[in-house]
């Protein structure tokens, strides 16, 4: 580990895969049991796109969970940046999850009483960057996704496509390994959807950074350098 000008705990020297999940389950408790996710073996290398598609119930959002470092496993391992999350404290994976991750939903989740600015800043905030590093990078990010005009606009004030590169902005200023994109056009017309994803993919692209889309939208997958089709919890093709 090491510290970068702005302050925060990097990890140096990956080469392999950015994401591994090995033999991952996932089994909700009940009457009977619910089995989510059933061995899923699955990697993502740096800067690879891959688009995770399947039916409604087929454990796409309780994987993206897992790899989000949302939620554990009930057996398998998680490896994010070269680090298991099966042997960090809480306070570790938090830290893990923060430095290495970027998150961008179909909501979008933005704070309806910040402005884009500070929305962007929010998301650097437990990353250990200094307040000024922050600014600087979130006026940097807004700038790249177009909206540095419209950084002082609380998120009523956007349109949906904007929203969304607000949310865009957010996840990348921080300088992640890997962006978990949910479903990030399901809320936006199909036009303003596909520009959004040529978007997070080319910033991605840019900025060195991989990205797992989950989307039912075959369209969008095709964006993808690679698809993962999963049913009934289980990968059940890959190409």
């Amino acid at each position: 580990m090491s510290v970068d000008s702005g302050g925060r705990v990097i990890s140096c020297g990956l080469t392999g895969p950015v994401l591994r999940l090995c033999d991952v389950s996932r089994v909700y408790p009940g009457n009977p049991p619910v089995n989510a996710l059933y061995d899923v073996t699955f990697e993502v290398g740096l800067r690879e796109s891959v688009a995770i598609v399947g039916p409604s119930g087929s454990g796409k959002t309780t994987m993206l969970s897992i790899m989000g470092l949302l939620d554990d496993p009930t057996s398998g391992e998680v490896w994010i940046s070269g680090v298991s999350a099966a042997q960090l404290s809480g306070a570790r994976r938090s830290q893990l999850r923060s430095t290495s991750i970027g998150f961008v939903f179909q909501d979008f989740r933005l704070l309806p009483t910040l402005s884009a600015m500070e929305n962007v800043e929010l998301g650097m905030l437990y990353q250990g960057y200094r307040r000024r590093v922050r600014s600087e990078f979130a006026a940097r990010a807004l700038d790249v996704v177009g909206l540095s005009k419209r950084r002082n606009h609380l998120p009523a004030e956007l349109s949906g496509g904007e929203q969304q590169r607000v949310a865009i902005a957010r996840a990348l200023a921080g300088g992640p390994a890997i962006i978990l994109a949910d479903e990030p056009t399901g809320a936006l017309d199909q036009a303003t959807g596909m520009n959004i994803v040529d978007l997070i993919l080319d910033l991605a692209s840019q900025n060195g950074t991989a990205i797992v889309l989950i989307t039912h939208d075959l369209s969008v997958a095709a964006s993808c350098s690679r698809r993962v089709s999963l049913l009934d919890g289980m990968v059940c093709d890959s190409r």
